[in-house]
């Protein structure tokens, strides 16, 4: 997979739309991705790190649909290869650890976007 800036894989246009201008539930919304995401990468980290390859496939199924609700098809369709991976034991490791670390590096990065995001809709509310 090309590298790719994490600017390319986040777009809040569905967030939006579902909000149907309520700041308040973009603010609601982005809060609760801040706050599992960083738990379900660290989830995965550590059983990948363990070699727990059925705790790594399960978390990057539950960060899988948070992904897409929040604009990254990039990174959802990785982790899925991630969580594929692991439910078949991870015959290649490091492609694995590759792929993840991919995720990971740009959801960090949208991670601090978001807390921007939502700092801003904060101060409007």
């Amino acid at each position: 997979m090309s590298d790719f800036s994490s600017n390319q894989d986040l777009d809040l246009s569905f967030l939006y739309e579902i909000a149907d201008g309520s700041d308040e539930f973009i603010v609601d919304s982005i809060g609760m991705f801040l706050e599992q995401t960083p738990q379900l990468l660290d989830a995965i980290s550590n059983a990948i790190s363990a070699q727990d390859w059925p705790t790594a496939a399960s978390a990057s199924h539950k960060l899988k649909p948070n992904l897409g609700f929040f604009g990254m098809p990039i990174s959802q369709a990785t982790i899925q290869e991630v969580e594929l991976a692991c439910k078949a034991g991870a015959p290649n490791p490091a492609e694995v650890i590759e792929k993840f670390t991919q995720v990971k590096t740009t959801v960090d990065a949208n991670l601090i976007e978001l807390q921007k995001i939502k700092a801003e809709k904060e101060a409007n509310l």
